[in-house]
């Protein structure tokens, strides 16, 4: 059987022939990025060849590779389908990333479904012969014990720790265990995910981990995973479930470690996570989902045991997971609109979670109306020529004074080796600002521009194309660049997003001035300022004093129902409650849109 030897592990990976050498990589564990799932669309998941012999690099590589790239053996492992020994150089490696796990937290009463009462059982004797059953029954005040709850019991006199759900037996342990009551808030992204141990007894925050939705091997956004489970019909979804499970117990075994404490001490997780990775996470069909018209296999809330899908802590253990509203307003957003209490708060209130989707939530005094914009990838980064995650090396802010001198803010204070979300949105602002690019988004021509111009330093021609240098090296191939085609990516993202804003304010019969408080929540949006939002025209500039950044809502709204069974029905409540507006069935909806895509003034 031929072998791939990868030379910065010294590994060989035999391999079956006709599979490419994304698949390859991917299963034998190697980190590749690939955002497009091998679509051959984002020129992200390079590798380089370095001895065997493998087909000519195809149209797609030579329009996505450099000259100089192609000479030195480098080729997309998406498009090479190796038939004999090779061996590669991989790339990349995988980065640390900023996780975005605070958020604001509002006051509320402690009500939890998980609680742990200890009992006293005494050991039969002759004079005495009452079963375990009856006496715990009596102890408890309930009527009934459920079978599988004395499965595993050793009868013995002495002290027993009964845990209860909801006013039902679902464990008994032997002892006191009362103090270790634990639970998991949950915030399941499509990028990233983040998980939070919380002591039951206290409601304290113990610890938290995060990471990269695992998932990512199967695509960036949701439409490429849901395009996986449909070209994989055997085992797609079983697949995609797998790899949240495990990001989900790898998590657990991390905190757990920090904390000292055992993973069979927690009993319940409640998930906040938008509809596609809920459905991805029970193992149900997301194909629904994917097309019109878009109608999800369910929307409320979920409460099952956590074993049952693999999730590794006790046994007695409830998954319980938030409610959403429809397909593309997930239980996150219902988690940000109950942590913000949009259905009280007296105004008008617009509530914004920008991502992959941006997802827009208005209050109008508490009347709730929704909807959702497929923002796409360019704001996660990807789809971006030179764009990446938000890790060490990725530049998050840009700023070109008025000699055309460019300062670059980079995670981690290291050399740029690529541009997140934050930062193709503050080039764009600046490109704006500078007059780089025209309100309808096209690069000026430099022959237009006066010899001193400072702009003339600042754009290259790639052929006929213009491009703006963001960083260089002194390396050809090495630039940090921004195309015309990055672009009309923030374009399409821009103009997605406004137009879903007018949309409500218009369906609310409310005018821009009218608009008491817009709060900005997710990932993303945490990391964006004003200007960035303002300039580039995501949202107009009259409303940048009125901007409220809440962090992490998802997670912090899985913590309130995690320690409250009176906000997991509230939740439920506000869900049924929440307005959904689809875009596309709007009436000129698509001039609204196209009149969104031009840039502001300046």
């Amino acid at each position: 059987m031929p072998s791939i030897e990868v030379k910065n592990v010294k590994e060989k990976i035999e391999y079956r022939p006709n599979e490419n050498l994304l698949d390859i990589l991917l299963e034998s564990g190697h980190f590749v990025d690939n955002p497009c799932n091998g679509k051959g669309t984002c020129g992200k998941c390079k590798v380089k060849i370095i001895d065997g012999a493998v087909e000519s690099p195809s149209v797609t590589e030579r329009k996505l590779l450099s000259e100089g790239e192609l000479e030195s053996g480098v080729r997309l492992s998406c498009m090479v389908k190796p038939s004999g020994n090779l061996k590669v150089e991989l790339l990349q490696k995988e980065r640390e990333h900023k996780v975005l796990t605070a958020g604001y937290k509002p006051r509320f009463d402690f009500n939890t479904n998980i609680k742990k009462v200890l009992v006293q059982i005494e050991k039969p004797s002759l004079q005495n012969q009452t079963p375990f059953e009856e006496q715990l029954k009596k102890a408890t005040g309930l009527k009934s014990i459920q079978f599988d709850n004395l499965q595993s019991i050793e009868y013995d006199d002495g002290v027993y720790t009964v845990v209860l759900y909801d006013e039902k037996v679902i464990g008994v342990e032997v002892g006191d265990t009362t103090e270790s009551l634990y639970g998991l808030a949950v915030d399941i992204g499509t990028t990233t995910v983040v998980c939070e141990l919380v002591d039951m007894n206290t409601g304290k925050e113990l610890s938290n981990s995060s990471m990269i939705n695992a998932q990512k091997h199967f695509g960036l956004d949701v439409l490429t995973r849901i395009t996986y489970e449909i070209e994989n019909k055997a085992d797609g979804k079983e697949k995609l479930q797998e790899a949240i499970v495990k990001s989900i117990n790898d998590m657990i075994e991390d905190i757990c470690n920090k904390e000292g404490i055992s993973r069979k001490s927690i009993y319940e997780m409640v998930v906040s996570a938008n509809c596609t990775m809920m459905h991805m996470l029970l193992g149900v069909s997301a194909k629904t989902i994917g097309k019109s018209p878009y109608a999800p296999i369910f929307t409320s809330s979920k409460n099952i045991p956590a074993n049952d899908i693999g999730i590794d802590i006790s046994r007695f253990g409830r998954l319980h997971c938030l409610p959403s509203v429809s397909a593309y307003i997930g239980a996150d957003i219902v988690s940000g609109a109950y942590v913000c209490n949009l259905e009280n708060r007296k105004g008008n209130i617009l509530f914004i979670d920008i991502g992959t989707n941006g997802e827009i939530v208005l209050s109008k005094s508490g009347r709730l109306l929704c909807c959702s914009c497929a923002a796409g990838p360019a704001l996660e980064g990807m789809n971006i020529s030179s764009g990446m995650r938000a890790a060490d090396g990725a530049i998050e802010d840009i700023e070109i004074d008025e000699q055309g001198n460019i300062s670059l803010k980079v995670i981690g204070d290291k050399e740029p080796i690529g541009i997140c979300g934050s930062g193709i949105l503050a080039a764009v602002r600046e490109l704006v600002k500078s007059k780089i690019i025209k309100k309808d988004g096209a690069f000026i021509k430099l022959e237009k521009l006066e010899e001193d111009d400072f702009r003339n330093k600042l754009i290259q021609m790639n052929g006929k194309k213009r491009e703006f240098i963001v960083y260089s090296n002194g390396k050809s191939d090495e630039k940090i660049l921004i195309t015309q085609g990055d672009v009309r990516q923030v374009q399409l993202a821009k103009g997605a997003i406004l137009s879903g804003f007018l949309a409500l304010l218009e369906k609310a019969e409310i005018t821009m001035d009218e608009l008491d408080k817009v709060v900005i929540a997710g990932q993303f949006g945490a990391h964006l300022p004003a200007d960035s939002l303002t300039g580039t025209g995501i949202l107009p500039d009259d409303i940048s004093d009125k901007l409220e950044y809440v962090g992490n809502s998802s997670k912090v709204g899985a913590y309130m129902a995690l320690m409250s069974k009176d906000v997991k029905e509230n939740m439920e409540k506000l869900s049924i409650n929440m307005d959904y507006m689809e875009l596309g069935a709007v009436k000129g909806y698509e001039r609204l849109f196209s009149d969104c895509l031009i840039f502001p003034k300046v």
